[in-house]
């Protein structure tokens, strides 16, 4: 049984110029995993994976370990990182990582390093660095763009470029809606816009009358959010050394956090 339905488009009006895909699942998972911002937190990952691998002996049928953007940047192993989520998913499982504003950053400067080079600021200089490039010790990677494509086409895989490349907006399911950042619950999902989904506000997604629950990162909080309407599971994991994830069941009131440290 395949896990995805078909695949859906932003529209032209909403996204114009934006090809990147909205997801919709016909039903719901097993269980799906949300994983907060990883942020080239590579050793927390594989711990946290594991405990959900073990966590989801408890389900029968396909579970989703769900990425929910902001996987590369700030720490210092984002190329590892990549190669896990790009990496087979363990048996049961299915793995799917959505855009957040560092990866379109990321895109970005990959193909317009002089009109992009504030992500640099941003973890992009860990990013490149977690690839083998080495910055310059007086000016680090203020060089040319000539240069710098030439740097980044010479050490970041064409796979991990297609992957970045590839990565969906969002994600609908059941009563349930995926993404980076924010959502418009006055706007149809086929209709959402990419800049809400992966640079908007947490906070707006709880406006309107829908009674979705969205499921995000983005904004790091000290312990995780779990309201009617909004779940928010960036713990920070960069910064504190906490990584978090919600499982999220067909049954509506079964959501259980499972968080790791790098000292457990």
């Amino acid at each position: 049984m395949k896990l995805f339905g078909r695949k859906k488009r932003p529209s032209a009006q909403a996204n114009e110029g934006v090809s990147h895909r909205l997801l919709k699942l016909s039903k719901m998972p097993a269980a799906i995993y949300a994983i907060g911002d990883i942020h080239g937190c590579a050793d927390l990952y594989d711990r946290l994976e594991a405990k959900i691998i073990e966590d989801g002996e408890g389900f029968e049928g396909t579970k989703l370990i769900l990425s929910l953007g902001d996987v590369v940047d700030r720490g210092g192993a984002s190329a590892a990182v990549i190669d896990r989520l790009m990496a087979p998913a363990p048996r049961g499982f299915k793995r799917l990582t959505l855009r957040g504003n560092h990866e379109d950053m990321m895109v970005k400067f990959m193909s317009d390093p002089d009109a992009h080079r504030k992500w640099l600021d941003f973890g992009g200089a860990e990013t490149l660095a977690s690839y083998g490039l080495s910055p310059d010790p007086e000016v680090r990677f203020d060089l040319p763009a000539s240069k710098l494509r030439h740097m980044m086409d010479a050490a970041i895989p064409d796979t991990h470029r297609k992957f970045l490349g590839d990565l969906p907006l969002a994600l609908a399911v059941g009563p349930y809606r995926f993404a980076h950042a924010s959502y418009d619950r006055d706007t149809e999902f086929e209709a959402q816009k990419s800049d809400t989904l992966m640079w908007g506000d947490p906070e707006a997604s709880e406006q309107g009358e829908s009674d979705l629950i969205f499921v995000h990162g983005h904004v790091v909080v000290n312990e995780p959010i779990v309201r009617k309407k909004r779940i928010n599971v960036d713990t920070g994991a960069y910064s504190t050394g906490i990584l978090t994830a919600v499982r999220i069941t067909p049954e509506k009131t079964d959501k259980q956090l499972l968080s790791v440290t790098l000292a457990n």
